[in-house]
């Protein structure tokens, strides 16, 4: 904790004041944009409604030391070279932002130190990707998620016998990751009908949505040199929404023995904007809280500092919004909330383990939490725990009933960290509308 996360801190930018931005002086995301009409891509800095172009403010002097070095980095198209930077020099560089944004809107002495044209209006801005993901890992760290979904296949043991020892995962598609607002096309795939004993092919009926945290490598490490556990969180840059989109039907058909395929990686959609590590300080919490007769993470991923601070204490939305809710012009229909603070895995755990057999993570590289969800009702973070596998229809405002997803869906998530005592911060949103399937 430092000056940075002072809840009185006010800025000039006036929208950034306001209760319910996610981007107030306390959050300083970063993410890569382009003036509209123009291709060349700078990354940016939120504030409000507003970009800072950090690219433009390096001929004003306003960067001294590391913070330079970072301001430098930020002259790039796109973020791999800023991910790579020291703790220490990303620090530096939040607290001169800080400084530079800080001040109260109508005082006189609240004076706008950037040079003209490095405050861009998001409304004059299009968002590009972050950077290019190299590797695109997605575990299965939530154990209500887990046990959601085991219920529905194995009721009498839910939980596989591994999974309270071992942050079970699988290597997504990096190719297929995609930025929010971009259109999701309805996969093909093999499924098998009920009651039938030969497969199929055509479109996926069974379409679904996945609520998850990403978590973007900075610091890379070493081919065969494993990360511990205390040093895991100096590895991580900072998060992002993510959206793992599931094909159900053809999961269920394709995923013995070696799992996820096809199902999931026809796309995952990203949150343009990437929340600091050094901005989630004020909502760390404890790791999940292991029952008796759970067992204990094994020495190498067991650490009293992961274990008293290694949760994040963030609330992941879901919305839908339906063609004839968009042609009735009603807002978007609610389906969960969930924390991210009921994880059974921490980050760092996460890390440490993708690390463990020396498996060399690159700056940039993307892995996320596997769905997010909770013990309550309303808490789970796709459809196939909401309804049940399709046994139980969702209702929306237009009396329309959802089990899985229709062409014409648009799915929006939003995640938020609020804690008292602390300025509420959000990592903006992650939408996708679902289209129908390719005619070949």
């Amino acid at each position: 904790m430092n000056n940075t996360h002072d809840s009185a801190l006010t800025s000039w930018v006036e929208s950034a004041n306001s209760p319910d931005s996610d981007f107030p002086i306390q959050n300083l995301p970063f993410g890569v944009f382009s003036r509209k009409g123009e291709t060349e891509r700078r990354v940016g800095v939120a504030i409000g409604n507003q970009i800072v172009d950090i690219g433009e403010s390096l001929s004003a002097n306003l960067w001294t030391g590391k913070a330079r070095d970072v301001a430098r980095f930020c002259d790039r198209p796109t973020m791999k070279e800023l991910m790579q930077a020291s703790k220490e020099a990303l620090s530096e560089f939040r607290s001169r932002l800080s400084e530079l944004l800080s001040g109260t809107p109508g005082d006189e002495s609240a004076i706008n130190p950037l040079p003209p044209g490095a405050l861009v209006p998001m409304s004059e801005a299009e968002m590009r990707p972050p950077t290019d993901i190299g590797d695109y890992t997605d575990f299965y760290a939530s154990i209500y998620h887990a046990t959601n979904v085991g219920k529905l296949f194995r009721p009498e043991s839910p939980l596989m016998p591994n999974y309270k020892y071992v942050p079970i995962g699988y290597h997504g598609r990096a190719s297929s990751i995609v930025l929010s607002g971009t259109e999701v096309r309805r996969p093909k795939g093999q499924t098998l009908p009920t009651g039938s004993k030969t497969p199929t092919f055509g479109p996926s009926q069974m379409l679904d949505y996945e609520a998850e945290i990403g978590f973007f490598v900075g610091k890379g490490n070493a081919l065969g040199e494993p990360v511990p556990i205390d040093e895991a969180e100096d590895h991580i840059f900072g998060i992002c929404i993510v959206n793992d989109w599931s094909a159900r039907d053809v999961q269920s058909w394709e995923y013995q023995p070696l799992g996820p395929f096809l199902s999931k990686n026809f796309a995952t959609s990203i949150s343009p904007w990437v929340v600091t590590w050094e901005a989630l300080e004020p909502f760390r919490a404890p790791a999940f809280f292991r029952p008796p007769g759970d067992p204990q993470p094994l020495p190498y991923l067991s650490s009293e500092r992961d274990k008293n601070e290694g949760g994040i204490d963030l609330t992941i939305e879901v919305y839908i919004r339906s063609m004839l809710m968009r042609e009735g012009h009603l807002r978007p229909s609610r389906l969960s909330a969930a924390s991210l603070a009921d994880m059974y895995w921490t980050p760092a755990q996460m890390l440490t383990h993708h690390t463990s057999n020396g498996c060399n993570m690159e700056p940039g590289d993307l892995f996320a939490s596997g769905t997010v969800s909770g013990p309550e009702a309303g808490s789970q973070g796709c459809l196939l725990e909401l309804t049940r596998r399709g046994a139980e229809a969702i209702v929306l405002p237009t009396e329309e009933d959802r089990r899985f997803l229709h062409d014409g869906d648009e799915i929006i998530m939003r995640a938020f960290l609020q804690r008292e005592g602390a300025a509420r911060i959000g990592l903006g949103e992650c939408s996708g509308l679902i289209v129908a399937s390719s005619a070949r």
